[in-house]
C-alpha cells in the first residue's frame, strides 16, 4: 500500500515534459487571446471610466467656479442692495423733514392769515358797532333834544345837533382802544 501511495504522489512531484509543454501552449494561447481581445476591451473600458471621472471632476470644479462667481456675484448686488435701501431711507428722512419744516410753515402761514383775518374780522366788527353806537347817539340826542325843547325839529336843526355833539365826543379813544385787542 506504501507503493500505491508513492506511486500516485510521485506524478505531481515528478515533471512531466509533455504536460509542462502542454501547459506553456495553452497558457501563451490564452495571454495571447488575452491581449489581442479582453485586455484592449478593458483598458479601453477603464480609459473611458478614467475620462468620465475626469470629465466628472472638471464638471465639478467649473462649477465650483461658477458658484463662487455667483456666489461674488451675490454678496455685491445684496451690498448695493442695502447702499440703495441706506440711501432711500436717507431720501424719506429728508423729504420727511422738508414736507416737515414746509407743513410748519404752512400752518404758520395760515395761522397768520387767519390772525390778520381776524383782526380784519374785528376791526370791521368794531367800526360797525361805533357806527351803530353813534346813530344810537344821534337818536338819543334828537329824541333828548325835542324832550327838552318840546317840538319837533327840522332836518336842519338835527344835522347841527348831531355835529355839535359829535365834536363833543371823542371816538378815537374807543377805535383805537379795540382795535388793540387780540
Amino acid at each position: 500500500m506504501t507503493d500505491v501511495v508513492v506511486a500516485s504522489s510521485s506524478w505531481l512531484i515528478t515533471p512531466d515534459v509533455g504536460l509542462t509543454i502542454w501547459t506553456l501552449v495553452v497558457f501563451a494561447i490564452s495571454l495571447f487571446i488575452l491581449t489581442k481581445a479582453v485586455f484592449p476591451r478593458i483598458g479601453a473600458a477603464l480609459d473611458q471610466r478614467r475620462q468620465a471621472i475626469d470629465d466628472s471632476i472638471d464638471a465639478a470644479e467649473r462649477t465650483r467656479v461658477e458658484a463662487d462667481q455667483l456666489l461674488v456675484e451675490y454678496r455685491e448686488r445684496l451690498r448695493e442692495a442695502r447702499q440703495e435701501a441706506e440711501e432711500i431711507v436717507e431720501r424719506a428722512r429728508q423729504s420727511a423733514a422738508v414736507n416737515e419744516r414746509e407743513a410748519r410753515s404752512e400752518a404758520q402761514a395760515r395761522r397768520e392769515q387767519m390772525m390778520e383775518q381776524t383782526r380784519r374780522d374785528i376791526e370791521a366788527e368794531t367800526r360797525r358797532a361805533l357806527d351803530e353806537i353813534l346813530r344810537d347817539v344821534v337818536d338819543l340826542t334828537v329824541q333828548a333834544t325835542e324832550l327838552m325843547t318840546r317840538k319837533v325839529l327840522t332836518g336842519e336843526d338835527q344835522r347841527r345837533l348831531v355835529e355839535d355833539a359829535m365834536s363833543e365826543l371823542d371816538f378815537t379813544v374807543l377805535s383805537s382802544g379795540l382795535s388793540r385787542q387780540p
